[in-house]
């Protein structure tokens, strides 16, 4: 009972005092690049959903680091919860550090701006000269003990062989939580990344003889598409690198204080770079067969049929899978080519990837056909043929022929009995319908009647009617003919499928899919609207294509952010919540819109 009243009290003495919410600077004047601290404080109140300023103008260092007090005089209480960055500036001027907000029982309290000046100030070198006598330690000593490394599984390949690249951070001094500054660009590569843990940990290695705390960053798979040496870039990382600052004093009382325990820290923003990774490609030996379409790995083919006794009109789905290990995303069987008799759609594909080492899985390529000639029927054979780079040879697969006995049928099929929408098999149900032969008991008319309107109309409407037959029909043709056209055509519609995937993906929380989609639709429409081969597409030939098209530089450059945070967020799924990622999605939604106005408008200006 006695606890209880003291916590009562306690209580009761934290509500006898205001809330609030507070920022403030430790100065209001600083130099250039010259580090400096801001402080958002709430007083006697708990609070939740708190949100900080973008921070425009400003470098931010370090932070948000939250540190939790209370004290006790007079016999009341007060206790505060405080939110910290170490911020800098680059560029002279008058800066705004904006409001930030907290939600306290319902209340939003929100905090007022700060102005902050940024004159003239000391070089880099001056303040790493100032850094170095504070700290005794140089960029060169942090270099050694912080570092990237990129660590390829091989550095010389075949055309088409998976290469692993793990990026993997070493430190041994004490850091807070790192930026991304710039992301390896995987130029002449196709590039898969590999399943990461959702929590990054530390765990001591030893490297040269040292040892280290280190982290994986990031594992890619990459399949080269061409040969030659191929370089990938840096990986690089905005690191602030906690190292305690030395007394210089010869005061006994200093050498005294001179124990690491009451030592300060500064914190010193380091900019680590991984090695750049040089690859030797060489090419595939030039025994190719004929069904060759560029696919290295180990696989193998196998193909069934729902039924080989049917009747026509009658759909049957005939489905193929590719498995193994390889570059799964890329993979792609021969035409299928069917007798005369048949008629089919465009078939499904479907891809189920493992990334969690060497890339493998499956690919499904499902048909629908329908007969729409009785007799015995035969559907060739397929061959798929890929190169194995452990026996170096190429290895060619072959489906079985599959031979069908086909019944007259009566009436129309139904598409719903094959598993496909009615949509997919909507223009294979455009037959002729045949007059009807059996006997009628005609009677002559005797009276003559003047034509009727509706008799005009109805002589009209089947001329209309085949105007329109023909022009859809042209139309369609000249689909087939031209891939290039049908690409263009398909890009708007294809980007939405994605987008409605990483939608669904964003609703269950799966922001690593999510983010995975939303590439894939923001690029997968660029490759199909620009003409672009998937394993030749890179952000780079993209823009050069768009400026070709006259599109605006806004545009583009919205596109570069966004191809960007959407690389980034792939890479660091973790840095973002939820509200960044439909802030992103809104983002790319809008620039695929803007992207499609502008080169369908530039497109008939011409």
């Amino acid at each position: 009972m006695k606890h209880k009243i003291i916590i009562l009290f306690f209580l009761f003495s934290i509500l006898n005092y205001s809330q609030s919410f507070k920022a403030t600077v430790d100065r209001t004047s600083v130099g250039q690049n010259e580090q400096f601290q801001v402080y958002f404080t709430l007083e006697n109140a708990q609070g939740k959903n708190v949100s900080f300023p973008n921070f425009k103008g400003f470098n931010v260092l370090a932070g948000p680091n939250q540190s939790t007090s209370m004290s006790i005089i007079n016999n009341q209480v007060t206790q505060s919860a405080t939110y910290s960055f170490v911020l800098s500036c680059s560029n002279m001027g008058d800066y705004t550090i904006g409001s930030a907000s907290i939600v306290v029982n319902g209340e939003t309290l929100t905090t007022q701006s700060i102005k902050i000046t940024v004159g003239k100030g000391k070089t880099q070198q001056q303040i790493k000269q100032e850094q170095n006598q504070d700290t005794g330690v140089s960029e060169d000593d942090i270099a050694k003990n912080v570092f990237i490394r990129a660590i390829p599984s091989k550095t010389s390949i075949l055309q088409g062989d998976q290469l692993t690249i793990t990026y993997k951070l070493y430190t041994r001094y004490n850091m807070a939580t790192p930026q991304i500054s710039n992301l390896p660009k995987f130029n002449g590569f196709w590039a898969e990344e590999l399943t990461m843990p959702k929590q990054l940990s530390f765990t001591p290695e030893m490297y040269n003889g040292q040892r280290y705390n280190a982290v994986v960053l990031q594992k890619v798979a990459l399949f080269p598409t061409k040969t030659g040496t191929l370089s990938v870039t840096p990986f690089e990382l905005e690191i602030p690198v906690l190292i305690q600052k030395k007394r210089q004093s010869r005061d006994i009382f200093d050498s005294f204080f001179n124990d690491p325990f009451f030592n300060t820290t500064e914190t010193y923003n380091y900019k680590a770079k991984s090695n750049t990774v040089n690859v030797n490609v060489q090419s595939l030996p030039d025994n190719a067969p004929s069904s060759f379409t560029g696919a290295v790995g180990d696989f193998k083919l196998e193909s069934n049929i729902e039924k080989t006794e049917l009747k026509t009109n009658e759909p049957f789905t005939l489905k193929f899978i590719l498995s193994g290990t390889g570059n799964i995303k890329l993979l792609s069987l021969p035409k299928l080519n069917l007798p005369v008799g048949f008629e089919t759609y465009e078939p499904k594909t479907s891809d189920n990837i493992n990334r969690g080492g060497v890339i493998s899985g499956s690919k499904t390529i499902e048909y629908l056909i329908v007969p729409r000639i009785p007799g015995k029927k035969e559907i060739p054979s397929i061959e798929f043929s890929y190169f194995n780079p452990v026996s170096k040879q190429y290895v060619t697969l072959k489906t079985p022929t599959y031979s069908l006995n086909i019944e007259k049928g009566e009436g129309e099929y139904d598409p719903s009995i094959s598993g496909f929408s009615k949509e997919d098999v909507k223009l294979l149900s455009e037959d002729i319908r045949y007059i009807k032969t059996s006997s009628y008991d005609f009677q002559k008319k005797e009276d003559f009647t003047l034509i009727k309107p509706w008799f005009i109309f109805s002589m009209i409407i089947p001329f209309i009617g085949f105007i329109v037959f023909v022009g859809i029909k042209k139309r369609n043709d000249k689909f087939s003919g031209n891939a290039q056209l049908l690409k263009y055509q398909k890009a708007e519609k294809n980007a939405k499928a994605k987008l409605k995937s990483a939608k669904f993906a964003l609703s269950k929380n799966e922001l690593s899919n999510f983010y995975s989609e939303l590439s894939i639709a923001l690029f997968g429409y660029l490759e199909n609207k620009l003409n672009i081969q998937k394993s030749e597409f890179t952000l780079e030939l993209a823009v050069l294509k768009l400026k070709t098209k006259n599109v605006n530089n806004d545009i583009i450059s919205r596109l570069k952010t966004t191809s960007e945070k959407c690389e980034f967020a792939r890479f660091a799924p973790s840095t973002l919540n939820i509200d960044d990622a439909n802030l992103l999605y809104e983002d790319t939604i809008k620039l695929i819109v803007e992207l499609e106005n502008s080169i369908t408008n530039n497109k008939k200006k011409k």
